[in-house]
């Protein structure tokens, strides 16, 4: 649980943000300057507001009107930059002991988290023979072993390319889903926010605009970043694997979804970006059509204007939303309005990669 609020005054900026969360991995969304490194470092204990109140997990962290204000060392807080910092003069495997507690064991261990992360035939060597993505993952285990109550990630993939962003963001998936220490997560990639977070505080101008659930602020979320404008979250549970067809059967209120190879265990939680391209719809349960994924839903909204694209919201019976975006010549062909209740179609190889599933715990 986290109890945010401050206001801090800066020549040609202000920052002035109040949200609480009890979510586990939070992320501070918003354009640069919007003062997301700002609030990391409150958070962190490295500046000091004019006014403020900051809670985690019960301890305050600081409280200008009790006059509290824990210095960063004594918040036992874990910070990860988008620069890996490690020490140059320092075997991997030293780098990752030196800020582990004396005397006491954390709740993370030391060969748990080598396994966890991939690093175990990494320990001999210097950073200088690292890949960008080896140092973030070993600077990640450093923080993670210094045994944090709070670990606080700033852009942690922004100073990778494209491959190394994408083999490092598996492990901070399980380290969300195995570790239970809170994490806050400072991005302005929507990609980073749908991986990672349960809630998002967005931020702008150093307000707050908004605090949602991440499915919730990405079905409002309209994103000139490519291949993620119109999109919808989907939060499933694997149901069973289909050995014979090769598939795995997730289960959501609305219906069965399909997702080619095998996920995962049974009850292991799923969450799946959809994108308004990829979804049909049908005023009745469709037959004989290869679309492996049907889902009950109602349409809630239907924006177009005189152009030849209608954009249409849906509700999905039991929870969840998702936009699709069809022709006009389609609505009128199929006679539907807001209000009607509707089958909203996807094909498999359409969600085949973009679906993010919680990792294995640690033992």
């Amino acid at each position: 649980m986290i109890e945010f609020s401050a206001r801090l005054a800066r020549p040609g900026f202000v920052l002035d943000v109040a949200f609480n969360s009890s979510s586990h991995a939070l992320a501070l969304f918003g354009p640069s300057g919007a003062g997301k490194s700002t609030v990391l470092a409150l958070l962190a204990g490295l500046q000091r507001a004019e006014q403020s109140r900051i809670v985690v997990d019960g301890k305050v962290f600081s409280c200008t009107d009790s006059g509290v204000f824990l210095r960063p060392q004594q918040r036992r807080i874990g910070l990860v930059f988008q620069d890996a910092l490690l020490f140059p003069h320092l075997t991997v495997q030293a780098n990752l002991r030196y800020g582990m507690p004396r005397g006491r064991e954390g709740r993370v261990r030391f060969e748990d988290l080598i396994e966890l992360l991939g690093i175990g035939h990494l320990l001999t060597r210097m950073p200088a023979a690292l890949s960008g993505g080896e140092k973030q993952r070993v600077a990640i285990g450093r923080a993670l072993l210094a045994d944090p109550a709070l670990l606080l990630l700033d852009e942690p993939l922004a100073s990778l390319d494209v491959a190394r962003r994408a083999e490092i963001m598996p492990y901070l998936i399980a380290l969300r889903d195995s570790l239970h220490i809170p994490m806050v997560v400072v991005s302005h990639a929507l990609e980073e926010v749908v991986r990672l977070a349960e809630d998002v505080v967005c931020l702008d101008e150093g307000t707050v605009s908004a605090v949602s659930p991440v499915a919730e602020f990405v079905f409002h979320q309209r994103s000139d970043e490519p291949g993620f404008s119109d999109v919808a979250v989907l939060e499933a549970q694997i149901e069973h694997f289909d050995a014979q067809d090769q598939m795995t059967v997730l289960n959501h209120p609305a219906g069965r979804i399909s997702l080619p190879g095998r996920l995962g265990d049974a009850g292991k939680p799923y969450r799946i970006l959809v994108r308004a391209t990829d979804v049909a719809l049908a005023v009745s349960r469709p037959r004989d059509v290869s679309h492996r994924t049907v889902l009950r839903a109602r349409i809630t909204d239907m924006q177009g204007g005189d152009g030849p694209l209608v954009r249409v919201s849906l509700a999905l019976d039991g929870h969840g939303r998702l936009m699709s975006l069809i022709t006009r010549q389609a609505v009128n062909a199929l006679a539907i309005d807001v209000g009607d209740q509707v089958f909203a179609m996807t094909k498999a190889t359409a969600l085949d990669d973009r679906a993010f599933a919680a990792a294995p715990r640690l033992r």
